[in-house]
């Protein structure tokens, strides 16, 4: 198995892609609005929650899209890249100031 770029696909990506299966095709099998629905509701308590809630919503929104970064890592750019390790770094630059200003 290898990746559209032609690179060997190492085992970690395989072993994560393999259990991830299920819930991507869960996901895929809901409304469209699911997915942006759970970010915005996560984004949102982040900024405007108390900081006992705001830091986990920001956490598990981090961790959403580092899980959704690394299983379209194969099949996009460069640009896409940057773009999705600058939300993730933003997202969890946030939730430190929140902790910081509590």
């Amino acid at each position: 198995m290898s990746s559209p770029s032609s690179q060997p696909v190492s085992p970690l990506r395989q072993r994560i892609t393999k259990i991830s299966y299920p819930y991507v095709a869960k996901l895929h099998g809901m409304p469209k609005l699911t997915l942006p629905g759970i970010t915005l509701v996560l984004a949102l308590a982040g900024v405007f929650a108390p900081v006992p809630v705001a830091v986990p919503a920001l956490i598990l929104l981090a961790l959403l899209l580092t899980w959704l970064g690394f299983l379209s890592w194969p099949v996009v750019g460069t640009g896409a890249r940057f773009l999705r390790i600058f939300s993730i770094l933003i997202i969890l630059f946030y939730a430190v100031k929140r902790i910081a200003d509590a």
